[in-house]
């Protein structure tokens, strides 16, 4: 009776089954895919399963283990080279079991058992998951307090900023004063020496005039005996306002 016996009776021997499953081991690590009934493939996973797991260790009794199991160097050197680093992160469950139906004639189930090659995705739990989504929905409302505090901290600095702005302004004022002053005392000389600079040209220039109609005057004037001449009989001679007045006194006596 099989009371307690986990193994699978696929044949009738033991030397037959392991024959069996060494075949179907060899032939998995060359094609990396194989068709086989349901029973078979799910006794060949457990040996697919401890074979690579020698292949990540490495070491050379790994490698020897492995020799008394596979009959092919060439498929152990495979497996020690190449398989092992596909599966450098994954602990377990190398194969995948893919179910196609029934056969004609005995109707077993056959199945495609082949290695996996995809990248192993850890799944996270619906614990996580809500948690994380909770963190992210209260994520907007903290980012809200803390621009809150922000804003009440940043007030009174704000307002001891616009305190000290009029007293700045206040300040300022009084400073450019004396500044605004200083530069008109000092332009008002160079403004006085402006002008007398304008009005000595102006002085000179009259006197110039003067002297240049006097020596044309005396040049126009005639000189020697004859402008004498001319000079006394201009004194001698009566005007006519004398001619005038020598008429009316004439005149007087005859009236009388």
């Amino acid at each position: 009776m099989r009371h307690r016996k986990r193994t699978r009776r696929l044949v009738g021997k033991w030397e037959h089954r392991k024959a069996l499953l060494r075949n179907l081991l060899v032939a998995l690590f060359l094609h990396e895919r194989i068709k086989t009934t349901e029973a078979k493939a799910k006794e060949l996973r457990r040996l697919v399963d401890k074979m690579i797991t020698l292949a990540k260790r490495g070491d050379l009794a790994a490698r020897r283990q492995a020799l008394s199991i596979l009959p092919d160097k060439a498929v152990v050197r495979k497996l020690f080279s190449e398989i092992k680093d596909r599966y450098a992160y994954r602990q377990s469950g190398f194969t995948r079991i893919v179910r196609l139906g029934p056969r004609r004639g005995d109707a077993a189930m056959m199945v495609l058992i082949e290695l996996v090659t995809d990248k192993l995705e850890h799944r996270r739990s619906p614990e996580k998951v809500k948690a994380e989504e909770a963190a992210l929905a209260e994520a907007p409302k903290a980012e809200e307090v803390k621009e809150a505090e922000e804003r009440e901290e940043a007030t009174p600095e704000a307002q001891a900023a616009e305190g000290e702005a009029p007293a700045a302004e206040e300040a300022t004022p009084a400073e450019e004063a004396p500044a605004a002053e200083g530069p008109a005392v000092e332009e008002a000389p160079v403004a006085e020496e402006g002008s007398v600079s304008e009005e000595t040209p102006t002085a000179e220039g009259e006197a110039a005039e003067e002297k240049a109609e006097a020596a044309a005057e005396a040049q126009e004037a005639p000189s020697g005996p004859e402008a004498k001449a001319e000079t006394e009989a201009q004194e001698s001679s009566p005007g006519p306002e004398a001619g005038e007045a020598s008429q009316e006194k004439k005149e007087e006596p005859k009236e009388g």
